[in-house]
C-alpha cells in the first residue's frame, strides 16, 4: 500500500508538470514527442511563429487540484528552452505568454512551474541598449517595466520601473508590489498627465503611492516638480478618484478681485455625477459687496435616441456700496438649451431645441462672462419643435413648435406659444392609373394647409407674468392652394394658381371715439370671428442661353450667358364687406373706415383691389478658359457673376406711381469661393419733391437721370489662410449659441469658468515633430470683412456706413500663437472693438493673455494651467475686467 500511494504521487507530479497525457486503457498515436532533457527546441523560421499551448489534465482517477487553473499558450521568435530538472521554460525574442485574464509581452520570459512564478525582462540588440521591454496586461490594466516577476498561483507581483495609464494620469515607480487583482503599492514613484512619462514637462513625486486600478490613488507626502527642479508646492498626502465612470465631488472656486464688487470666488460648487445618462453640475460666485451668481449645468444622452444640455444663469450684481451716488442693482439671467434626436431612431417623428433666452443686459453685464460677439449682436432666438409624419395617403405632417425672438436693444420680445402646423400632401385629382402627370389638367393639384399660433408680444419687464398671457393673440389659419402648369409654344413654362384662405380669430375689436378720453380708442371684443379670401396669380418664364466664342487660339475660349426671365401677374379683390365706420373726433363729421380684424397674427381682408404685374430677370455669366494643367482636355469653367437680378412690379389699378422702384442684386466670389462680394441697389423712376415725397412725375422728365439711385449697399468678405488661401472657418460654438458669429472677427468667447480650452482652431492631425529650425512659412488664417452703404432717399447723397473689420491669428513659433481682431469705422473715424490673444502650448499646460485694451468693456486677462480636467484646479487664473454698468 506504501508503494503504492509512492507510484500515486509521483505519477501526478509528472502528469501535472510534463507534457504528456495518460489513457487508462489503449494510447492513441503520440502526435507530438516531449523533448529531451535541456535541449532547445528552435521555432519555425516564419514571420508568424506558431502557438503552442501546453495542455495540463489530471486522469479521471486522480482527482487532485492541478498546479495551474487553465491553459497557457506561449510562443518565441528566436528559441523555446526547456530544463525539466529545474522546472523551467525560457522563451527569447518578442516572447508572449497568455493565461487566463493575463497577458505579457517581452524580450525573455521564464516560466517557473515549481514556484509558480514568471519572471519577464528586457535584452539587448546588436547596439548593446535594452529593447522589447515587457508589457503586462491584467483586463483593463496595462503596465509597461524594464522587468516584472509574477506569481500566477497567488496573483502577486515585482515590477521595476513600471509604467502605466491611469485615466488622465500616467504614473511611474521604482518598484511596484501587486498585492492581489485590484491593489498595488509603489514605492519611488511619480505620476503626471503629460505624454512622455520618462520625460514630462512636470510631474508629482511621493515614496509612498496605493493604487487601486479604475478606482483611486492614494499617496503619501507629494512635492510638485516642473522641468525636475522641486518647487514649494506640496501635500502632506492626496486622494485622488480614479474611474472611467463620472463621480461627484467638490469644484474648487477661483479668487479675484473686482474695484467696485470687492474680492470674490468664483466657479465654486459641486459636481452630482448621477448616472451614466445625465449628470448636474452646481456652480456659484460671490462677491463681498453682496453680488452673488449661481449656474447649473447639465448634459445627457442615451445612445441612439438623443442628446443634449443645458446651462442656467442667475446673477444678482451689485455696484459700488449702498448709499454711494453710483451704486446700482440689477437681476439678470440666461438660459440655454440644445437637444438633438438621432434620426435613426424614429424617421417618422423629430424633435429639435435651440434655446437662449434671457434678460437683454445679461451678456453686457455677467460677472462671468467675456462673450464679445454676443455683447455686440442684439438678438436672441430660440426654436424649440415637434414634427410627426403619419404615412398615409395623402401624407400627413404635424408639427408643434414654440419661437422666441428678442432685441436686447429694445428690450421687446416676440414669442410664439405653440404654433400649430398641419400639412397635407400635394394631391392630383385628375391623374390617370399611369401616374403620368402631363398638361394643363393632369397637372393641377391641391393642398391643404392649417396654421394656427398663440403670439405674444411683450418686453423684459413682463416676461412670463400675467399680463403677457393676457395680451396673447390666437388665430388660426386655413389655406387651399390649387395649382398646375403646364408648356406653352414649347419654350416657356406657364404655372396658374388660385388660392383659397379663410382665416380665424379668438379677439377682434370695435373702434369708437372714447369722449371721457377724448380719443379713438379700440375695445376688445372676446368671441370666434372669421374672414375668407382668395386670389389668382399666373406666371410665364423661360430660359434663354447665349454663348460668344472668342476663338480656338484665345485664352478664354468663350463666354456664357444664361438669363432667365419670369413675368408674372396677380389679382386680389377687393373684401370690403369686412370694414365698418367709426366717428374719429367724436362729431360726426369725420368718419373713417375700418377692420374688426385690424392688429390680427395673419393680418386682415384688404379693402383695395390689387391688380399687379410683376417682371423679374436673373443672370449669370461664366467663361470658359484653357486649364493651366495640360494634361487635361477639357476647358475649366470660371463664374464671373453667380447672379445678376433686376426686379420691378406695375400696378394695374393705381391712379398714380404704378411703377415701383427697381430692385438690382448680385454677387459673386472669387479665389476658389473664398471670398465673397455681395452688391445691391434701388433704382426709382420717380422723382421727388422739394419736401422728399416720391411725385408722379418720370426723375428724367424732372432734370435727372433716367432712374435715381436712392440706396445701394456692398460687403466683402473674404476668409483665408496660409495652407489653401482658404481653410476651414474657425466655429467658435459656445459664442454661437450665445448669440455671437461662428467666426473670430469679433473675438472670441471666453467663459471664465473654465478656461482649459484653446482660444485658437485646433488642427485635427498630429503636430509635426520638432525640429531645430521653425519653418520659414509661417501659418496664418486672416478673416476679412468690408461693408458699405450708400444713401440717397432725398438728396442727401451721403455714405452711411462704411467699416472695415479683420481677424488675423498665426504662429510665431510651433507653441507661440497670437492672434488680433479689431476694425476701423471710416464714418464715425474711429476704430472699432479690438482684441488681442497670445497663447503659449506648454504641452500638458497651456498659458493664454487677452486683452482688450480700449471700448465700453476693456479687459485683460492672463491664464497658466493644466488641461487635463483632473488636475483643473492646479492653475492661476488673473484678470482686470472692468466692472459692468447696471443700467
Amino acid at each position: 500500500m506504501q508503494r503504492n500511494l509512492f507510484y500515486i504521487v509521483f505519477l501526478t507530479i509528472f502528469l501535472t508538470l510534463g507534457n504528456a497525457k495518460t489513457y487508462s486503457q489503449e494510447r492513441p498515436k503520440q502526435t507530438k514527442s516531449f523533448p529531451p532533457k535541456n535541449q532547445e527546441t528552435k521555432s519555425e523560421t516564419s514571420s508568424e511563429p506558431t502557438l503552442e499551448v501546453t495542455e495540463i489534465k489530471v486522469p479521471d482517477s486522480l482527482k487532485k487540484k492541478p498546479l495551474l487553473e487553465s491553459k497557457i499558450k506561449r510562443k518565441a521568435v528566436d528559441f523555446e528552452k526547456f530544463d525539466q530538472k529545474k522546472k523551467l521554460i525560457t522563451l527569447y525574442n518578442k516572447a508572449e505568454v497568455y493565461y487566463q485574464d493575463i497577458e505579457l509581452k517581452s524580450g525573455i520570459i521564464v516560466i517557473d512551474y515549481q514556484k509558480s512564478e514568471i519572471y519577464a525582462g528586457r535584452i539587448k540588440d546588436s547596439t548593446g541598449a535594452y529593447t522589447q521591454r515587457p508589457v503586462f496586461k491584467q483586463g483593463t490594466n496595462i503596465v509597461e517595466p524594464d522587468s516584472i516577476r509574477f506569481n500566477f498561483k497567488t496573483k502577486k507581483a515585482l515590477v521595476w520601473n513600471s509604467r502605466t495609464d491611469q485615466g488622465e494620469f500616467k504614473v511611474k515607480a521604482e518598484i511596484t508590489k501587486k498585492e492581489n487583482d485590484s491593489v498595488y503599492f509603489m514605492k519611488g514613484a511619480r505620476f503626471t498627465t503629460a505624454k512622455d512619462i520618462d520625460d514630462p514637462e512636470y510631474y508629482f513625486q511621493t515614496n509612498k503611492v496605493k493604487l487601486v486600478p479604475g478606482k483611486k490613488v492614494v499617496v503619501g507626502f507629494t512635492n510638485m516638480v516642473i522641468a525636475d527642479v522641486p518647487t514649494p508646492l506640496a501635500l502632506p498626502f492626496a486622494f485622488f478618484p480614479m474611474t472611467e465612470k463620472s463621480r461627484s465631488g467638490l469644484i474648487v472656486p477661483s479668487y479675484n478681485d473686482s474695484n467696485t464688487r470687492g474680492f470674490s470666488l468664483q466657479n465654486g460648487g459641486y459636481y452630482f455625477a448621477l448616472s451614466d445618462n445625465y449628470d448636474l453640475a452646481v456652480l456659484g460666485d460671490y462677491f463681498t459687496n453682496g453680488s452673488y451668481a449661481m449656474r447649473f449645468e447639465s448634459s445627457y444622452a442615451k445612445m441612439y435616441k438623443f442628446h443634449g444640455n443645458i446651462t442656467i444663469r442667475i446673477e444678482n450684481q451689485i455696484t459700488s456700496e449702498r448709499g454711494y451716488p453710483d451704486y446700482a442693482k440689477s437681476n439678470n439671467y440666461n438660459i440655454q438649451w440644445s437637444h438633438f434626436k438621432d434620426a435613426k431612431s424614429n424617421p417618422n417623428s423629430r424633435f429639435t431645441a435651440s434655446v437662449n433666452l434671457g434678460t437683454s443686459k445679461f451678456f453686457r453685464q455677467s460677472i462671468n462672462q467675456v462673450n464679445v460677439g454676443s455683447n455686440l449682436n442684439n438678438q436672441l432666438s430660440s426654436s424649440i419643435s415637434y414634427s410627426k409624419t403619419f404615412n398615409s395617403i395623402p401624407q400627413v405632417n404635424l408639427t408643434l413648435a414654440a419661437s422666441h425672438s428678442q432685441n436686447t436693444n429694445t428690450e421687446q420680445i416676440s414669442m410664439t406659444l405653440p404654433t400649430m402646423t398641419l400639412s397635407v400632401d400635394r394631391m392630383y385629382p385628375f391623374v390617370s392609373k399611369d401616374g403620368v402627370k402631363k398638361g394643363f389638367f393632369k397637372n393641377i393639384n391641391l393642398q391643404y394647409n392649417l396654421r394656427g399660433e398663440n403670439r405674444i408680444q411683450t418686453n423684459d419687464s413682463l416676461f412670463f407674468k400675467p399680463q403677457m398671457f393676457k395680451d396673447a393673440k390666437i388665430g388660426f389659419q386655413h389655406s387651399i392652394p390649387l395649382s398646375t402648369n403646364f408648356k406653352v409654344f414649347k419654350y416657356f413654362s406657364a404655372t396658374t394658381s388660385l388660392n383659397y384662405n379663410e382665416v380665424w380669430y379668438l379677439k377682434t375689436i370695435k373702434r369708437q371715439f372714447d369722449a371721457t378720453q377724448n380719443k379713438v380708442v379700440d375695445n376688445v371684443i372676446q368671441g370666434f370671428d372669421a374672414f375668407r379670401t382668395y386670389n389668382f396669380s399666373f406666371g410665364l418664364g423661360t430660359t434663354v442661353y447665349g454663348t460668344f466664342n472668342f476663338g480656338e487660339d484665345k485664352k478664354i475660349k468663350s463666354l456664357r450667358h444664361v438669363m432667365r426671365p419670369n413675368v408674372s401677374y396677380s389679382y386680389t379683390p377687393s373684401f370690403s364687406k369686412y370694414y365698418d365706420t367709426y366717428d374719429s373726433d367724436g362729431s360726426g363729421t369725420m368718419i373713417k373706415e375700418y377692420t374688426r380684424f385690424d392688429g390680427g397674427i395673419f393680418g386682415a381682408p384688404g379693402k383695395a383691389m390689387s391688380n399687379n404685374l410683376s417682371f423679374n430677370l436673373s443672370n449669370t455669366f461664366e467663361a470658359k478658359v484653357t486649364d493651366k494643367d495640360s494634361t487635361k482636355t477639357e476647358l475649366k469653367k470660371i463664374m464671373l457673376l453667380n447672379n445678376l437680378n433686376f426686379s420691378t412690379s406695375y400696378d394695374i389699378t393705381a391712379d398714380s406711381l404704378k411703377w415701383s422702384p427697381m430692385r438690382v442684386s448680385g454677387g459673386t466670389q472669387f479665389f476658389k469661393q473664398k471670398m465673397n462680394l455681395n452688391f445691391g441697389a434701388t433704382l426709382d423712376p420717380y422723382a421727388i419733391n422739394n419736401a422728399g415725397k416720391r411725385i408722379n412725375t418720370w426723375n428724367i422728365d424732372n432734370g435727372g437721370s433716367l432712374f435715381r439711385m436712392t440706396s445701394a449697399n456692398m460687403t466683402v468678405n473674404y476668409a483665408f489662410s496660409s495652407k489653401d488661401i482658404g481653410g476651414e472657418e474657425k466655429k467658435n460654438t459656445q459664442g454661437t449659441r450665445n448669440g455671437g458669429r461662428e467666426d473670430d472677427l469679433f473675438g472670441t468667447n471666453t467663459d471664465l469658468g473654465d478656461r482649459r480650452q484653446s482660444q485658437f482652431k485646433e488642427d485635427d492631425k498630429e503636430p509635426d515633430k520638432p525640429t531645430e529650425f521653425f519653418k520659414y512659412e509661417l501659418p496664418w488664417d486672416m478673416t476679412l470683412a468690408y461693408s458699405l452703404t450708400y444713401s440717397n432717399t432725398n438728396r442727401e447723397k451721403r455714405i452711411s456706413g462704411n467699416s472695415l473689420m479683420v481677424s488675423v491669428n498665426t504662429d510665431l513659433t510651433p507653441k507661440w500663437k497670437i492672434g488680433v481682431s479689431t476694425g476701423y469705422d471710416f464714418v464715425q473715424e474711429g476704430v472699432t472693438f479690438t482684441q488681442f490673444r497670445f497663447e503659449r502650448d506648454l504641452l500638458s499646460w497651456r498659458m493664454d493673455f487677452n486683452w482688450v485694451p480700449f471700448g465700453d468693456n476693456p479687459y485683460w486677462g492672463f491664464f497658466i494651467g493644466i488641461k487635463a480636467g483632473v488636475l483643473s484646479d492646479i492653475k492661476w487664473d488673473k484678470r482686470n475686467q472692468a466692472d459692468r454698468t447696471l443700467r
